[in-house]
């Protein structure tokens, strides 16, 4: 394939999912796909999986990365290192290298092998050289505590482009990225509300876009909040309530005469997919073994221990973010769980879930009254709303929006590539 004319590369690195895209002169931006075993898809998790070290092999295991990382991690019988939100670490200075499989990896090699892999995508797809790069940034970084710890944190993502093969990296911040082609349509500059809800996070900017900070060239930031709640909370509000009684919670079992409620704690790890593993150490597997024998429904219990020793977390995550997914567009869902011995079927109707999430949306309603009380700005200043990420698709989340601001003006974009998009055609512009 000959390269491209004229063509710019935008990479979204981000905590949960990353994503790379192309724009050629007069053409919508185009991204990337991925399998991840169950299709094609455009955004790219942001998971390295080392396999563990074979010492009777003189061949290296080759490191994992996106749903590769994935599928070998749950393919595994004997797990290895299994390392997420790299991206967090940036503004640390505590976490400078980790030993695997006895190298040490510093944090830039261990991003670099995400941002390669994307690299050698989009080079693969579109057939274009890939050297020139602009990245997406956060307007803070996480666990960045002073401007030098922000220096820090983009020199660490420089150096990690530059090991994957990127010799030209410039930055965009994310938020702006994310309502670019929003801002391409305004003809009058405006101030808007930029809302990025990710997997662990929502976090909200307040912008000035149009066509006069273009001309200018000015920073539009005016202000930023986060609060640390977002897709992967909502998805264990759903665990927790739907799935976990099913498996077990808030049933009782005996021990030394007494009758005691089957520790919670083993339950909490569900929510997180990639922790689920943790069970299946010797210790709790005995603990389950003991509690099921003397439990009131053992059967509950039985179906959690297959959850654990088939390694089936990452399946029963799929299951609940996919019923998560469902009600944006229906009034109730199906969940539906059928794996080796472990059968479960419900149906999960919108209010019950709106009624578990209540308080995490008015914990992001008081985390946007807070920024704008911060800088003195008033709801009515705002002239629009950008919404991005997938649970800004979530009913009781834009209702909130809506009746704050006026649906008239909320705006989106794509759930997990618009920034990405929004990288590249800046990249282009600037050209």
């Amino acid at each position: 394939m000959t390269e491209l004319t004229k063509t710019t590369v935008g990479l979204d690195f981000g905590t949960t999912n990353s994503a790379i895209a192309v724009a050629e002169e007069g053409e919508e931006a185009r991204l990337a796909s991925f399998g991840d075993g169950r299709g094609t898809t455009t955004s790219f998790r942001s998971i390295l999986y080392f396999p563990p070290r074979d010492k009777t092999s003189t061949v290296k295991a080759e490191t994992k990365a996106g749903p590769e990382a994935i599928s070998s991690y749950l393919e595994a019988d004997s797990k290895g290192r299994l390392i997420l939100s790299i991206k967090s670490y940036l503004g640390s200075r505590l976490f400078t290298s980790t030993q695997i499989n006895g190298r040490y990896y510093t944090l830039e090699d261990l991003i670099a092998i995400i941002l390669r892999r994307l690299r050698t995508t989009v080079m693969e797809q579109f057939g274009v050289s890939a050297t020139n790069v602009v990245l997406g940034r956060p307007v803070r970084f996480a666990g960045a505590e002073s401007e030098a710890d922000e220096t820090l944190a983009l020199n660490r993502v420089r150096s990690a482009a530059e090991l994957a093969g990127f010799s030209d990296v410039t930055f965009e911040l994310e938020p702006v990225a994310a309502a670019y082609q929003y801002e391409t349509q305004l003809d009058h500059d405006e101030l808007v509300l930029i809302g990025d809800f990710g997997g662990g996070t929502s976090d909200f900017t307040l912008a000035h876009l149009g066509p006069g900070r273009k001309r200018t060239g000015r920073n539009p930031v005016v202000g930023t909040s986060g609060v640390a709640i977002a897709g992967d909370t909502f998805d264990s509000r759903i665990m927790m309530n739907l799935v976990a009684p099913k498996l077990g919670l808030g049933s009782h079992y005996v021990s030394l005469g007494k009758q005691l409620p089957v520790p919670v704690w083993l339950y909490s790890q569900l929510s997180s997919w990639h922790r689920t593993f943790l069970l299946k150490d010797p210790k709790t597997m005995a603990v389950l073994r003991e509690v099921k024998n003397q439990a009131s429904e053992p059967d509950k219990v039985n179906a959690l221990i297959q959850i654990i020793s088939e390694n089936l977390g990452y399946a029963l995550y799929r299951a609940v973010e996919s019923t998560k997914v469902k009600l944006t567009a229906d009034e109730d869902a199906d969940f539906v769980f059928a794996h080796a011995a472990v059968n479960i079927e419900d149906t999960l109707e919108r209010w019950r879930f709106e009624s578990w999430i209540q308080p995490d949306v008015q914990s992001i309603a008081t985390c946007v009254k807070n920024l704008f009380s911060q800088h003195n700005v008033s709801y009515n200043d705002i002239g629009s709303v950008f919404l991005t990420g997938g649970s800004s698709f979530v009913p009781y989340v834009r209702r909130f929006f809506a009746r704050t601001f006026g649906s008239h003006k909320l705006k989106g974009g794509e759930e997990l590539t618009t920034v990405a998009k929004g990288l590249a055609l800046r990249a282009l512009e600037n050209e």
